[in-house]
């Protein structure tokens, strides 16, 4: 089992890749967790294997996390955009079997 954790910054209206694909074992578990100002309402797009956000989950205020977990998760790459016109930061984990 491998558990990865680590923190990104975005810059405003940029993307950047957070979780690669798994090459040999397999995910059961992630989450990206957006950081904000206490009352600052912000949005950021999460593209599940698409850098081109054709498709994309919103995170916003009050719901800054996404999660997901189990058998049978997206095994791809997890993209992330800052939509804001501020730096965000996001912590981001992964666990591998």
């Amino acid at each position: 089992m491998v558990q990865t954790v680590h923190s990104v910054l975005i810059a405003p209206g940029h993307k950047r890749l957070v979780i690669e694909k798994p090459l040999v074992l397999c995910r059961i578990f992630f989450s990206v967790r957006g950081f904000a100002p206490q009352n600052y309402s912000f949005e950021s797009q999460i593209s599940f294997g698409d850098p081109s956000f054709r498709s994309y989950y919103i995170l916003d205020w009050p719901a800054r996390y996404f999660e997901a977990k189990g058998e049978g998760i997206f095994q791809g790459d997890i993209w992330v955009r800052n939509v804001t016109d501020v730096n965000l930061s996001y912590s981001v984990s992964e666990i591998l079997i």
